[in-house]
């Protein structure tokens, strides 16, 4: 049984003050059939990952390198991040295919650096307003999808997250059949390229 994934996304917020909401969220009640991930901003990391340590939360990064190492001012390898404590990595997040311009390739190649670092890369896909309204969603998925995930992949190593761009701050909600129509098309997909059990096991 594929167990649910509630992940926080903190993006470009929070200082150490904000490590206290760590306590709070293990002292509150955790539910028991959901796995709870938070993802605070890189600073932040290495300090989550101990005040976490003996709570179920999970600690993940917002973004990576796709290098091992190398003259990158300002980035940080997967490496890194796995040492600094993170279990997860994002990848792909709508706000930097849209405002770092990246695209389906730089999206593979971090999330496979990700995933030879053994942690699992959670990437975003999603279409926008004008896809959704132009009735391309599905299409624009399918290439996210074929462009982003690197082979192979597993339950282990992938979690494909799906937020469509409209509906991010814009106060519109997709509906569960949107939900659903989208969720199952990844499923075929990824059964039709890592075979039915993947498919199974890969979290949405």
């Amino acid at each position: 049984m594929r167990r649910k994934l509630a992940a926080g996304n903190w993006k470009m917020n929070g200082t150490s003050a904000a490590l206290a909401e760590l306590h709070a969220l293990s002292t509150a009640c955790m539910p028991s059939d959901c796995d709870v991930l938070i993802c605070p901003p890189a600073t932040l990391l290495s300090r989550a990952s101990e005040a976490a340590k003996a709570s179920p939360i999970m600690i993940g990064a917002q973004d990576c390198h796709s290098a091992e190492a190398g003259a990158f001012t300002g980035d940080l390898s997967a490496q890194m991040l796995k040492d600094a404590g993170a279990t997860h990595v994002i990848v792909g997040h709508s706000e930097r295919r849209d405002l770092h311009r990246e695209q389906n390739e730089t999206v593979r190649a971090k999330a496979r650096a990700v995933m030879a670092e053994e942690m699992t890369a959670i990437i975003c896909i999603g279409e926008s307003l004008a896809a959704r309204e132009a009735e391309n969603t599905l299409d624009i998925i399918a290439g996210q999808v074929a462009g982003s995930v690197p082979d192979p992949a597993n339950g282990d190593s992938l979690v494909l997250a799906y937020e469509p761009v409209w509906a991010i701050g814009t106060g519109l909600v997709p509906t569960l059949a949107q939900i659903e129509e989208v969720h199952n098309f990844l499923r075929a997909r990824l059964a039709r390229r890592f075979g039915e059990a993947t498919a199974q096991a890969v979290r949405r």
